[in-house]
Formats: C-alpha cells, sequence, structure tokens
C-alpha cells in the first residue's frame, strides 16, 4: 500500500484540531482514505518575524506554549515545521530572539524548516545543523530546469509552485519525485500577479506590527492595506473550477502513481469549519465524511475550542 503525506497547516489556531485530528487517525483508521499519513503541521508561533505568508496582527505566544506545543505534537511522532519564509530578512535579523528560541526548543533532529531566504537558510544550516531543510512554494519556481536543480540541492522537499499542479507533461519530466510536495487547495486564482506582492506586504505588515509593539499609540505606523477578492472568500467549495485545483481522486489516481506522495493543505488562518471541511474532503472516505466531521464538531465543543451558546434564562411577563 502506498503511503499518502498530508502536511498540515497551524501551530497556534489549528492546534485543537490538528491534534484531534491525528488522535482519529489511529482510533478510527476506516474512516481514513487508503495510506493517509500526517507527514507534518507546519507554521510559527505568532508572531516570529522569520515568518512569511500569513498575518497574525495582536497574537503572541508565550516560552512555556511554544515548548508545549513543540513536545506534543513530537511525542505523536509528527514533526514541527517552521515556515520562516519571510522573502525581506536582513542580516540583523537574524538574532531575533523569539525565532531562535523557538529553533532551540524543536532543535532534537525531528523538526523541520521550510525556508526562502538564503540568509536565513544558511544561518539555520549553521546554527542548528539537526533541522531539515525545505523549500517553499513562495519561491515561484516555474520552469522545469530551475525546478530539477532546486530539487538536487539539500532540501528534504521542494513545494511546487501551485501553477504547475495537474501539468501532468511537465510533471512527468521532473526528477526527484519522491522529494516534491503539492499543494493541493491553493486559494490563489491561477496564475495570480499579486501572489509576490501579497508575501512581501505580509513581511512589511510583520514588522510593523513588531515595532508598533514598542511604540506609543499616537506614533504607531499604520499597517500597508492589503485587499484580495479571491483568497479571501475561497474555500474548498469555491475552487474546484481552478485549474490548479487538486481532486483526491487526482492524489491517488495520477500523482500517487506518478511518485508524488506529499501533499500540503493550506490554512493556518483558515476559518475552522472551512478547513474541517477542506480536511474530510481529502482525507476521509466519502461514506465516512458526516460521521467524521460530527465527532470532531463534538470533540471541539466538549473542550471549548468551540464554544455555543445557549439562550440566556428570561423572567416569563405578560
Amino acid at each position: 500500500m502506498n503511503k499518502v503525506y498530508f502536511h498540515l497547516p497551524g501551530l497556534r489556531y489549528n492546534y485543537p484540531l490538528n491534534m484531534f485530528w491525528l488522535s482519529m487517525l489511529k482510533k478510527y483508521p476506516h474512516y481514513f482514505r487508503e495510506g493517509v499519513e500526517i507527514a507534518s503541521f507546519f507554521g510559527s508561533f505568532p508572531l516570529s518575524l522569520w515568518n512569511g505568508g500569513r498575518l497574525t496582527n495582536n497574537d503572541q505566544c508565550d516560552a512555556a506554549f511554544v515548548s508545549n506545543v513543540v513536545k506534543n505534537i513530537n511525542a505523536q511522532g509528527v514533526p514541527v515545521r517552521y515556515t520562516f519564509t519571510n522573502p525581506l530578512l536582513t542580516e540583523e535579523d537574524l538574532t531575533d530572539k523569539f525565532c531562535n528560541y523557538c529553533l532551540k526548543v524543536g532543535d532534537n533532529g525531528m523538526n523541520q524548516v521550510l525556508v526562502f531566504s538564503p540568509i536565513l537558510e544558511q544561518y539555520i544550516r549553521e546554527n542548528y545543523p539537526s533541522y531539515k531543510i525545505d523549500s517553499t512554494t513562495c519561491k515561484e519556481i516555474k520552469d522545469v530546469d530551475a525546478l530539477n536543480a532546486e530539487l538536487e540541492k539539500d532540501y528534504t522537499y521542494v513545494v511546487l509552485d501551485y501553477n504547475l499542479n495537474n501539468k501532468w507533461d511537465l510533471l512527468e519530466n521532473i526528477g526527484h519525485k519522491e522529494k516534491i510536495e503539492v499543494l493541493v487547495n491553493a486559494l490563489c486564482v491561477p496564475n495570480c500577479e499579486r501572489r509576490k506582492g501579497h508575501y512581501e506586504n505580509i513581511s512589511k505588515n510583520q514588522r510593523i506590527i513588531l515595532k508598533n509593539r514598542e511604540l506609543p499609540p499616537e506614533k504607531r505606523i499604520p499597517i500597508i492595506p492589503w485587499h484580495c477578492e479571491y483568497g479571501d472568500k475561497n474555500c474548498i467549495h469555491t475552487i474546484q473550477d481552478y485549474s490548479t485545483y487538486i481532486s483526491p481522486e487526482m492524489i491517488w489516481e495520477k500523482y500517487v502513481p506518478m511518485g508524488i506522495n506529499n501533499f500540503k493543505i493550506e490554512g493556518r488562518t483558515a476559518n475552522l469549519f472551512s478547513l474541517l471541511d477542506t480536511y474530510c474532503h481529502y482525507m476521509i472516505r466519502p461514506e465516512y465524511a458526516g460521521e467524521a466531521r460530527l465527532l470532531v464538531l463534538r470533540n471541539l465543543e466538549a473542550s471549548k475550542v468551540i464554544v455555543v451558546n445557549k439562550p440566556r434564562p428570561m423572567e416569563f411577563k405578560i
């Protein structure tokens, strides 16, 4: 039986969902499609200067939370993969206290870092050599020769540019298919011309947010606005007409037989219910989707991750 590896989003907001999802895989394996395994939980802890791809504003994790999350995930045999893909880092940024703490906590030979910046990549290789290094889709490598050159480098995985999804002739010409990781549910419109600008906007705003924490209210810098008419409203149900959308059938019938068996689900800051639908869509057998979804929701409610308010008692008056 071929293993089908999924990399799931979130170390902070999706942590309860991901941990329960992992326990459900172990306790109810018959719910899941053939060969499903959880390969990593990816993301970063707010607010990490080195973070890329998703923006969190007024949130911060303390040392104990970071340590416990990494320990608990690793105890289940799953790697943590830090998404340190900020494209605008400088040499001065390498001394960031919080990001270095996060790396030290996970410096046990089990975990990974997803990188964009050559400066940061070199720093991690020199100072935290136990980490496996992965190459991010944010690099937007769309040329086959350039992609093959990237695959020859010392990366555990190279996340494919989503615009190359389902281009079968091109994918057949890629070497080291075992190192390819495919983003299955990209919410961006195909060939989005603003994708690079969005990554840079996130990086700039992240720096502004951190700087504002040291300033009095009257001197704080405004966030650089950004609006996306596509990704901000898209979900697994709205992207299925996109040429870049990958269906579960494509995974098992096309990608896995081709030798590609690593798949990334985006959604670090996604709506919880939307993300649960996405997980069920890809990993759960259709006949068990309703049962699995309800089981997750009930457990998230029982653990107070989801709070369902009841009507307040009132006095009867006529």
